[in-house]
């Protein structure tokens, strides 16, 4: 069955950033028996990484954060300036906060621990390429205590930044569309959700990254929770 559909699948360029040989290995070999995955590079460090894809543009970056020399956030961020094109998602051991956040912060779509099973990153990898933002779920657990926690939420900041950026007020929609955006949808995701279409989905979007002063939805998702907009 897969066979008759192969021609149909999109196939997704993929490049893998890890320093341990055996890891970097072992997803490789497990991913490539995935037709809609293409490895079409791989590296053992940011530096390595950084040159390899000068030369050939990957669609996603598959990078892990704990990288001897530049790390997988600052290869992150460099990624984003060289290339705003290319999905990055972070496959890390570290589930600590400050990493989360600041991996977002530098660009990622998606953060996955490395226990995750091969069908779920490969979701995972399809997810991000069309537009969504994934938290492995018990990273996102832990985000949306911090959104939620009354302890954590600055009201006068949120105040402060409607009366400071008025042409940035945002309707009661793009706030339930940027609710989603934050919890990872993508926008045909949202559309079922909220019993839209997606072009008005789409709409949505360009509207709240129009008036967040944002590039992507990721830098919306991390503006709402930074600024508590939702």
């Amino acid at each position: 069955m897969q066979n008759s559909t192969a021609t149909e699948t999109k196939v997704i360029q993929l490049f893998i950033v890890e320093d341990y040989h055996l890891t970097r290995m072992g997803l490789m070999a497990v991913l490539s028996e995935f037709p809609q995955i293409k490895f079409i590079g791989e590296a053992e460090s940011a530096e390595e990484a950084l040159i390899k894809i000068a030369n050939q543009v990957p669609e996603v970056l598959l990078l892990d954060l704990g990288l001897p020399g530049m790390n997988g956030i600052e290869m992150a961020q460099e990624v984003r300036k060289r290339w705003p094109e290319i999905k990055i998602i972070i496959l890390t051991s570290h589930n600590e906060e400050q990493e989360v956040i600041a991996a977002l912060g530098a660009g990622a779509q998606a953060y996955v621990l490395k226990d995750v099973k091969p069908e779920r990153l490969v979701h995972v990898i399809e997810t991000v390429l069309d537009g969504a933002v994934w938290l492995d779920p018990a990273i996102a657990s832990m985000v949306l205590t911090l959104v939620n926690d009354p302890t954590s939420l600055n009201l006068h900041k949120r105040q402060t930044f409607a009366e400071n950026n008025p042409e940035s007020q945002l309707t009661e929609r793009e706030l339930e569309v940027l609710q989603l955006i934050v919890a990872g949808k993508s926008n045909p995701e949202i559309a079922e959700d909220l019993c839209i279409s997606i072009h008005t989905a789409k709409a949505h979007v360009g509207s709240i990254l129009n008036k967040l002063c944002v590039n992507d939805r990721v830098q919306a998702a991390i503006k709402a929770l930074k600024e508590n907009i939702v």
